[in-house]
């Protein structure tokens, strides 16, 4: 009965956010259905994105009156619902707040972490605190600097390789796991309330702000962005159910997707294991995979596999592939290569956030299926890419990291893509 409910609310797909020339001529024409909730911000919306928005609210909302099941619509977080990384603001609070815990051994906290790293972060952090108390960051600039070069640059402060090995760089990044597994020895709550912290102090810092973290130099703000806080809260009032779906660790987007009325149940992030109470170095799986080290995020293909798992109900193997159109979102929309796939698999319509990253942005210019929409920062928006993107030859990043074309569903590849929305 779900499915069937699930396929006729997608049935209305058609001839939504483009369908060619005609869409774009027709997205203001004619009023909305009675009961229709409408977008109000209208500044920082690009050309006509805006109405094309809201003709996609229109035909796919409850005010469209097709009945079923309720469309589904997903969002990633950083840089697409918010400006700049909760990750990155949160990680600068705990180091100058002496919230991270030494491990008993830096090497065991990523099986990727070379030996190069281990030795340069035991040097660098010593070994005088007692494994599993708080590291003195706040003062030990040595030692912020090193974590800070190993999370940012994935190499130690002397440039050798911070990680080695073998992974699905469509399914994980070693850095990124290792932010999380950072968080290790607190609890979820204790977490979420770090990041609590980090939000009050980016939120209150002005636009523009940076913040000196060690001697690195980090963003020392972040904004909701009241587009996407509008778009979201539209779409929640014509029925949609919205997601958050991000590369960042669960706990941390708990603390922040409130601001814009997502609750627990509809947030969905990396998922560290938790023992005693307290989170692990260990990572939840999905599908097929069982829990890992890190060998699967919600990250590219990962966040395909999550919301088929968690939203649609998808198990096994099965949750990694395209699904059929009843048993995907609606709408989607991200920012960077970590949202390439499942901002694809949507059936109504992708918001492409122009941050000039190669695979996203070569499928949304070149817009397969009519249903694609490219629209600046909205905050302190991207200059134009100078170069084309180079979509026929190493746009897209094949599971072993070689790049490669980037290719439609069809198979065909697509053309370099000219940098238009910035």
């Amino acid at each position: 009965m779900l499915t069937k409910r699930r396929w006729l609310a997608a049935g209305a797909a058609l001839a939504v956010l483009g369908g060619g020339v005609a869409a774009a001529q027709t997205a203001t024409a004619g009023p909305a259905p009675r009961n229709c909730p409408t977008l109000h911000v209208s500044k920082g919306w690009y050309g006509d994105n805006r109405a094309k928005l809201q003709k996609m609210i229109d035909e796919r909302g409850s005010c469209a009156g097709s009945g079923g099941a309720r469309p589904v619509a997903t969002f990633d977080w950083d840089n697409t619902v918010v400006k700049n990384d909760i990750s990155d603001a949160t990680l600068a609070w705990m180091l100058r707040h002496d919230k991270v815990l030494r491990p008993a051994g830096w090497k065991a906290t990523n099986k990727w972490l070379t030996e190069d790293a281990a030795r340069a972060l035991t040097k660098a952090c010593g070994t005088a605190v007692p494994a599993g108390h708080p590291l003195p960051t706040s003062t030990d600039t040595g030692c912020t600097d090193e974590i800070l070069d190993v999370y940012q640059d994935a190499k130690t402060s002397t440039g050798k390789k911070a990680f080695t090995g073998e992974w699905n760089h469509r399914r994980t990044v070693p850095e990124y796991v290792w932010i999380t597994q950072l968080f290790a020895g607190h609890s979820p709550d204790q977490l979420t309330s770090f990041a609590r912290a980090a939000r009050a102090e980016n939120l209150a810092a002005p636009i523009g702000t940076q913040q000196k973290v060690g001697t690195h130099t980090m963003e020392g703000y972040v904004r909701y962005y009241d587009q996407q806080r509008d778009l979201i809260h539209t779409l929640q009032k014509a029925g949609f159910d919205v997601y958050i779906v991000s590369a960042s660790a669960e706990p941390l987007v708990r603390a922040w997707a409130p601001g814009v009325g997502i609750d627990r149940a509809h947030t969905i992030g990396i998922r560290n294991l938790v023992r005693d109470g307290r989170l692990t170095t260990g990572v939840q799986g999905c599908g097929d995979v069982e829990d890992t080290h890190g060998e699967v995020l919600t990250y590219m293909d990962g966040k395909r596999c999550w919301i088929n798992q968690e939203i649609f109900h998808v198990k096994g193997a099965k949750a990694w592939k395209k699904q059929d159109r009843a048993h995907r979102p609606a709408f989607a929309a991200g920012d960077a290569e970590t949202d390439v796939t499942f901002v694809g698999d949507a059936t109504a319509g992708h918001l492409a956030i122009n941050r000039n990253k190669a695979e996203l942005m070569c499928r949304a210019y070149d817009n397969a299926d009519h249903r694609w929409l490219v629209n600046p920062m909205f905050i302190e928006p991207k200059k134009r890419q100078a170069a084309p993107y180079p979509c026929a030859t190493t746009g897209y990043t094949r599971p072993d990291g070689t790049l490669g074309p980037v290719h439609r569903p069809d198979g065909s590849v697509i053309e370099d893509q000219k940098d238009t929305v910035y």
